[in-house]
């Protein structure tokens, strides 16, 4: 997945996620003045932070850093859709199509998640075989009596 990408703007799941932090920043332009530093600057904050840990996953050349990184961006993820709910039951929008999306970007996330998860275990696995081999070689070369 991440090797066909020349940058993190290939990546599908940024698109997406960043079409949803343009929808929050149109949908929270409508809110009450009174919830400026509120619930739009956590909404929007919250949804820019999950652009912006997959575009700092991305550029992360070790497995597990990714991986952190975008754990990080799920949590944001997560809590940018408490604050679209929030915003919908205290009647400042609709948010129902919105949640759809962050819901989409979340499934994608960690499909991705779930790639690099995988290939940072095999690379595990290798290594452990290896060691395993070469332990075996080198005990079987040597009489340890």
């Amino acid at each position: 997945m991440e090797s066909k990408s020349k940058c993190f703007e290939d990546l599908l799941v940024w698109k997406k996620m960043h079409n949803v932090v343009l929808n929050v920043y149109k949908l929270t332009s409508k809110f009450p003045r009174s919830e400026l530093f509120g619930i739009t600057n956590q909404l929007r904050r919250a949804a820019v932070s999950v652009s912006a840990n997959i575009v700092e996953g991305y550029s992360k050349i070790s497995k597990a850093d990714k991986l952190r990184f975008y754990n990080i961006a799920q949590g944001s993820l997560e809590e940018a859709d408490y604050f679209l709910l929030l915003s919908k039951d205290l009647g400042f929008a609709e948010t129902d199509e919105l949640r759809k999306k962050v819901d989409e970007v979340g499934r994608m996330l960690k499909g991705y998640m779930h790639s690099v998860s995988k290939s940072l275990k095999n690379r595990f696995n290798f290594f452990h075989q290896f060691q395993t081999v070469f332990t075996k070689a080198i005990y079987s070369t040597y009489d340890w009596k």
